[in-house]
């Protein structure tokens, strides 16, 4: 169970944890941190035996961004251009196993879009969340600015991102952010538990292929969003998923889903 670059990694049965774990920096990132974090998600989505992952932080903080030294370096010294470490911040929003965030303390900046860029998000009650970039004179970052609407919708995602005003996860689950609000000491049973059910009762490749529908079909019209996913209903009604959904149903019993997304 040891760190590397400041995340550890744990697998417990069909579940995988993947906690940011960088002492004295309260799991502030660097690039290393964000590409270890990137490499660990795509670890678990190719892993046939891992069917959840929980993403949470160590000690009180979830992640507060990145660390304030990367942050003096780049402002000393821009660089030509950033690269595609994109893909790491947002690997939850692009592997195909569910992910579920448990945010157990303060989420800013990078941190904030991890967590946005997951499936489900817990929080810990009290928690302080905050976008950070425009008080840092900085824009909104990796893909944020189409996240948070589409979780919040737009006029909360502008009030959010404009102010970076600090909210605490009771506000977050008002706003839609959050699916839930739970005791701090009871947060990472909620949210393995969670994981849990899904890994247990829902099929990889129904959620895999419902991530995609998430992606694709907000961005075409109804008619048109209906008519991908009738072709795709129709493809799965000659998969083995049906077939066992509907048996383990009519049998009362956990069912019994092929492993591969």
């Amino acid at each position: 169970m040891s760190t590397v670059d400041g995340v550890r990694y744990v697998a417990d049965g069909a579940v995988a944890t993947c906690t940011f774990d960088k002492p004295g920096r309260s799991n502030a990132m660097d690039v290393p941190m964000q590409a270890r974090y990137g490499a660990l998600l795509r670890q678990a989505d190719a892993d046939p035996e891992i069917r959840a992952v929980v993403v949470t932080g160590a000690g009180k903080a979830f992640c507060p961004g990145a660390d304030l030294g990367l942050l003096d370096t780049i402002a000393a010294a821009p660089p030509a251009q950033e690269g595609e470490n994109f893909r790491d911040v947002l690997a939850a929003a692009s592997v195909g196993v569910p992910v579920v965030a448990a945010i157990n303390g303060g989420c800013a900046g990078l941190g904030f879009v991890i967590a946005c860029s997951a499936d489900v998000r817990f929080a810990a009650a009290g928690a302080k969340f905050t976008t950070a970039f425009a008080r840092r004179g900085l824009i909104a970052e990796y893909g944020i600015a189409k996240l948070l609407p589409e979780l919040v919708g737009q006029g909360r995602a502008r009030d959010l991102l404009l102010s970076g005003r600090t909210f605490t996860a009771e506000q977050a689950l008002a706003y839609g952010l959050v699916q839930e609000v739970v005791p701090a000491g009871e947060l990472q049973l909620r949210a393995h538990a969670y994981a849990a059910e899904l890994a247990t009762y829902s099929a990889p490749r129904s959620m895999a292929v419902m991530k995609e529908q998430f992606a694709r079909e907000a961005l075409l019209p109804l008619p048109e969003a209906a008519r991908a996913a009738t072709a795709l209903m129709l493809e799965s009604f000659g998969r083995p998923e049906l077939a066992e959904g509907l048996a383990s149903w009519n049998e009362r019993r956990p069912p019994r889903f092929p492993a591969h997304r």
